[in-house]
């Protein structure tokens, strides 16, 4: 048996609220939306080659773990990062870092979550949580997703821990072991916001970044034609349902962007971030604007005018806001 004195507090996006939460229990108060930009959160992939419940893959953050393993390492934080291929040994493992005093971040599929509203319960393996504590075979569970923690079986923990599917878990854990008594966030920030800037607009790829938007608003314009009806709009959901459902996401990331790029001017004594937060924030805006218009295309309520082109010049529009951000944002020093 063993229970720690966790702060549980809900956030926007899970792994930055998981990292923002471990850091707090070690005796420092980072937010998530620093945490999220230290740890370069924001991305933009399409995927035409992968499939993720039948379309094409679009992914509006980075791999999952990366945002945790970035901001750590910029923060000067030594942590246990370990992957199972056996159930008992991972819970082994877990049990141990909790009994030594450790709270730990999971990464879990979402499918068999029970204490997740059924509307919740999707084939999504990139939940992350943390385990502060084990009492009469119940895990002691705090979801940032939720609004009090929560208690897991035994049993269903290893479930989600090894849940099936992209991007298995296999049973990912992490934590921090070491964290510095003092930690300047400056350089751990500005590194943040320039590796966030070479991956929107610095890799020479077709399919990230700005770029991949693009591709994606040029692809969308042929889907009724090549696909019909029925499969263009479920490919057209699919990339709402990433945008606007799946850990986040598109607008809700930007938002969070934003923030951090808001709390920064303020910690690097820099100003000028102030206004690109309010540019980064009315592109957020947009992108909302393109999810509730495609929903409505979805349930066959748009207006005539309202079609897959018009949805993708709301994509150019959006590419073209970005790169002028990311370019601005890539200066920094």
């Amino acid at each position: 048996m063993s229970k720690l004195e966790f702060d549980h507090r809900q956030a926007g996006h899970c792994e930055s609220g998981v990292t923002s939460n471990l850091l707090n229990y070690h005796g420092h108060q980072i937010s998530e939306p620093v945490v999220f930009g230290i740890g370069a959160g924001l991305f933009f992939s399409y995927l035409p080659f992968l499939k993720m419940q039948h379309a094409p893959m679009t992914s509006f953050r980075v791999w999952p773990g990366q945002v945790y393993d970035r901001a750590s390492k910029k923060l000067g934080v030594v942590s246990k990062i370990q992957r199972f291929k056996n159930e008992k040994s991972s819970m082994d493992a877990l049990d141990n870092a909790l009994d030594s005093g450790f709270p730990v971040g999971l990464q879990v599929g979402t499918f068999h979550l029970p204490f997740f509203p059924p509307e919740y319960r999707m084939h999504y393996n990139m939940h992350n949580m943390v385990v502060y504590g084990h009492e009469n075979g119940h895990y002691l569970i705090s979801d940032t997703v939720i609004e009090k923690p929560a208690r897991i079986t035994y049993e269903d923990l290893v479930r989600v821990r090894f849940a099936k599917g992209p991007f298995a878990p296999q049973g990912r854990m992490y934590y921090p072991l070491s964290v510095p008594k003092e930690i300047d966030l400056k350089p751990a920030i500005i590194a943040g916001i320039r590796k966030t800037s070479y991956n929107m607009v610095g890799i020479p790829f077709p399919l990230v970044g700005v770029n991949g938007i693009r591709y994606l608003s040029r692809q969308m314009r042929k889907w009724q034609q090549k696909y019909g009806d029925q499969k263009a709009s479920y490919y057209l959901g699919q990339v709402l349902r990433m945008e606007e459902e799946i850990g986040t996401a598109g607008a809700g990331f930007r938002f969070i962007y934003g923030a951090f790029l808001n709390e920064a001017a303020d910690i690097i004594n820099q100003p000028w971030l102030k206004e690109i937060s309010l540019e980064m924030g009315e592109n957020a805006n947009r992108w909302r604007d393109f999810s509730y218009l495609g929903s409505r295309n979805c349930k066959k309520r748009a207006k005539p005018e309202e079609s897959y082109d018009f949805l993708a010049d709301i994509l150019l529009d959006c590419a073209k806001k970005e790169e002028i951000i990311f370019k601005k944002l890539s200066k920094i020093r």
